[in-house]
């Protein structure tokens, strides 16, 4: 196949691997919850650690970070002569799988906010830069005990850090695109924010 119809199938291969809601299907089979009608009704590794338990949280942050992670990683070893080139396609397939994670072919395009799907392009295309989006997620949870607060500023300054890093503009910009996109997905969670009644994050069920 010749380097075209690899990133297509790469795209499309990173949308539906995007769009498997990991967060539902454990919680069905441990809890039998319907985890979409449960807390915050969100598919993502916060509400399963909530309402299913801590350790299942873990399994599906796991899971969700893998969805990002591995389309990227094929991406960048299969795709491209140039490191511009590279980067550019990578980027692009690291901004379906975050798209199939929110707006998931199988769940009726109703999916999670993305924070764990893009921690997993990230890791792949600059660990560096994850570890910084990691500092500040945790200095934000420790201080305030806002998960939303920190995943989304965690998530606004991926470009910053890619930038000081010495990524190209073709990398930035989808990550920067991939931000937005997390943001507007907490946007029922900067709106409690404002109102100062977003839940903060408590000690979550061990089983």
């Amino acid at each position: 196949m010749d380097m075209w119809t690899v990133f297509a199938v790469l795209l499309i291969g990173a949308y539906l691997l995007g769009s498997v809601p990991f967060g539902l299907l454990i919680s069905q089979k441990v809890a039998r919850l319907d985890i979409t009608k449960a807390g915050s009704g969100n598919i993502g590794a916060t509400n399963v650690a909530r309402e299913v338990g801590l350790r299942w949280g873990v399994i599906t942050l796991l899971a969700d970070v893998v969805k990002g992670f591995i389309p990227v990683v094929l991406a960048r070893h299969l795709l491209g002569s140039s490191i511009e080139i590279n980067e550019a396609l990578s980027g692009m397939v690291g901004l379906s799988a975050l798209l199939g994670h929110q707006f998931p072919l199988y769940n009726h395009f109703r999916g999670g906010k993305g924070v764990a799907t893009c921690l997993g392009v990230l890791l792949a295309v600059s660990p560096i830069s994850c570890l910084f989006s990691g500092v500040v997620f945790f200095i934000l949870v420790a201080l305030w005990r806002y998960i939303s607060l920190g995943s989304i500023l965690g998530a606004l300054t991926m470009p910053i850090w890619l930038y000081v890093t010495g990524h190209s503009t073709f990398m930035i910009l989808p990550s920067l695109v991939m931000s937005l996109l997390i943001t507007f997905q907490h946007r029922e969670n900067i709106q409690r924010l404002v109102q100062r009644n977003e839940r903060r994050w408590q000690k979550a069920k061990l089983h």
